[in-house]
């Protein structure tokens, strides 16, 4: 008796000694599951970060543009994307570090208790600002590559995600956006300070949401096929996007790292003189005597004796000496300045189009818009209402009198006001064909129209890319995406 006595307490101890040593491994100073309002928050930044970072090997959205071009090393200004596997960079981040991250966030927010005391408004509040991110990132993706995953994106149970038609899913993001706005309440609350961009204001949300929408409509309005929809969506968006600077999405970074501005990082803390304007802009801008010159660029090549400052931009696409020509302005260098994903000016600009397409308004109202575009991004720069009236009443800028039809006019202008929002100014060049942009003599192709999808995805989930690349009509850089061909 006393044997199996013995054995049993030895037994317990060993299982008790196991449980404590298993308990060795739990980190208890961290919780077990991350809040999902920080989730959020990492996923905002992420998102931002991406679109706003100058850095070669995650994006080259302003090089794309010919807003920059390149010093010393210049193949991405050659449109050179795969050596540095860019397309894939961009890919992981916004699937991996930002649409996941959204994802886990509105789970964790879901399985959260609400205490008795909160406003009962503030959780369908976070879910639905969640899924507002949700269909931005998305319709990034979509319009960077194509077809993508969609529908089995985020679900671990599927190893070889299949890529959805994009114009499917872009009108499934429609239906998602105007659920949620439908679910945003501004007599609630949502994120506070772990929202970055406006510390959880729902009502600027909501015009968030809408300008989006706008965005989402214009962007299919050229597909005879969506009409209807396309007519639908910017009627019922445009009454309730921004309406001054003020409501411009910008997240606030930090002074100190790792939540400094990107371009700070990448022009500053790096040390380095990778870029200078590209002749494209400055020219453009020097031709229209644009009062922006100041603001987006330096007067390094400033010369006393002269009345004007002298912007001269480096030869896209060829090797310049940093020194010889115009520097980008330091006011984006500094660590906490914005990054900006949709503004004020933008929303004009659309409403332009808009009025243009008989979508909202009339083309008489297009002029308008125009003005209050320009006019818009002018004062956000720092400019003054007066600098705005004198270069509207340029004949070169003047709606009335400047050259070309409305895509051209709106197409030239959207571009120059999009500096900072580099991949804004892609898509508004892709969808309206202005400025015209020329590939430089060493170009491994014409200006890119798209992404390659990662080239990753040809090894690991090779029957979905061979399927998406012929489905869209070729993985090449050059291939129109379904709204952009007509």
């Amino acid at each position: 008796m006393k044997k199996i006595f013995l054995l049993l307490f030895t037994t317990a101890l060993l299982i008790s000694c196991s449980d404590d040593i298993e308990n060795l491994n739990t980190n208890v100073k961290d919780p077990s599951v991350v809040p999902g309002e920080a989730l959020f928050t990492s996923a905002q930044k992420s998102l931002v970060d991406q679109m706003m970072s100058t850095n070669v090997n995650d994006n080259v959205f302003r090089l794309l543009n010919q807003y920059w071009t390149e010093t010393v090393y210049t193949d991405e200004s050659n449109y050179d994307l795969v050596t540095r596997t860019i397309p894939e960079q961009h890919w992981q981040y916004l699937y991996k570090d930002v649409l996941k991250d959204l994802d886990q966030s509105a789970i964790n927010i879901n399985n959260t208790p609400v205490p008795v005391t909160e406003n009962p408004l503030n959780k369908p509040n976070k879910l639905a600002i969640i899924e507002v991110l949700n269909v931005y990132t998305y319709a990034i993706l979509v319009e960077t590559f194509g077809n993508v995953p969609y529908s089995q994106a985020l679900n671990l149970q599927y190893k070889t995600p299949k890529y959805d038609d994009g114009l499917t899913i872009y009108k499934d993001l429609i239906s998602r956006l105007n659920k949620a706005i439908a679910n945003l309440n501004p007599a609630g609350a949502s994120f506070g300070d772990n929202d970055r961009i406006y510390n959880g204001d729902v009502s600027k949300w909501i015009k968030f949401a809408n300008t989006l929408k706008l965005r989402l409509g214009i962007t299919i309005s050229d597909i005879p096929s969506e009409a209807a929809l396309a007519q639908a969506t910017v009627a019922s968006a445009a009454p309730n996007v921004f309406t001054s600077n003020l409501d411009n999405a910008d997240l606030k970074y930090l002074t100190a790292t790792p939540n400094t501005n990107p371009l700070y990082v990448d022009l500053v803390a790096s040390g380095r003189s990778d870029f200078v304007p590209a002749n494209t802009l400055v020219d453009k801008m020097n031709e229209l005597n644009d009062p922006r010159r100041a603001k987006y660029f330096d007067n390094n090549l400033d010369d006393p004796s002269t009345p004007e400052v002298e912007y001269v931009g480096g030869t896209y696409g060829a090797s310049n000496t940093f020194s010889n020509y115009t520097h980008i302005t330091p006011t984006i260098q500094v660590p906490d300045y914005p990054g900006t994903i949709l503004d004020y000016a933008g929303a004009e600009f659309l409403l332009a189009e808009a009025a243009e397409r008989s979508l909202y308004g009339t083309p008489a109202d297009a002029e308008t818009h125009y003005n209050a575009a320009i006019t818009a991004s002018i004062l956000d720069w720092g400019g003054t209402q007066a600098d705005a009236t004198t270069y509207l009443a340029t004949s070169e800028v003047a709606y009335a009198t400047a050259t070309g039809n409305w895509r051209e006019k709106i197409g030239h202008q959207a571009w120059i006001a999009y500096y900072n929002n580099p991949f804004e100014g892609w898509s508004t060049y892709r969808r309206l064909d202005y400025p015209v942009l020329v590939a430089p003599a060493d170009a491994v192709s014409d200006v890119p129209q798209r992404y390659t999808y990662p080239i990753i995805e040809q090894s690991l989930n090779k029957s979905s890319y061979t399927e998406a690349s012929q489905a869209i009509g070729g993985d090449a850089v050059e291939t129109k995406l379904f709204w952009d061909k007509f």
